[in-house]
């Protein structure tokens, strides 16, 4: 029985003893390090977040500025059309421009309108 009990004193004492010891105390030291690493990390990358939020001004202010810029550029493409639908075409050149480059009525006359009638600078482009 006694043979039992050093063997039950040594199981104990491993886990406690010298190298054990250490070995055990250090790894315990250690996971508290890099637990505490972690969440030093995730409370740098929630610092990060919360500053990068958008205050309800900036949005405010950033829709009325992306607001007004489309409106001004809708408002160019409108005066664009207008004088696009000024320049006159002939249907000869229409139908050329079809033919040849094959392709639908609408996209000849948009492209003899925005070379101001010139055929040969649309087919030009066209092919291009």
């Amino acid at each position: 029985m006694a043979a039992e009990g050093d063997v039950e004193l040594e199981l104990e004492t491993e886990p406690n003893g010298g190298g054990g010891g250490d070995g055990a105390g250090g790894r315990a030291a250690e996971k508290p390090r890099k637990h505490d690493s972690g969440a030093a990390d995730l409370e740098r990358v929630t610092d990060y977040a919360e500053e990068k939020e958008i205050q309800s001004s900036n949005l405010e202010t950033a829709m009325s500025v992306i607001g007004d810029r489309r409106s001004r550029e809708q408002k160019a493409k409108q005066e664009r059309e207008k004088e696009l639908a000024k320049v006159t075409i002939k249907k000869e050149d229409l139908e050329l421009i079809m033919t040849e480059m094959e392709i639908s009525r609408a996209a000849a006359e948009r492209s003899l309108r925005e070379h101001m009638g010139n055929v040969v600078e649309a087919l030009v482009t066209l092919t291009n």
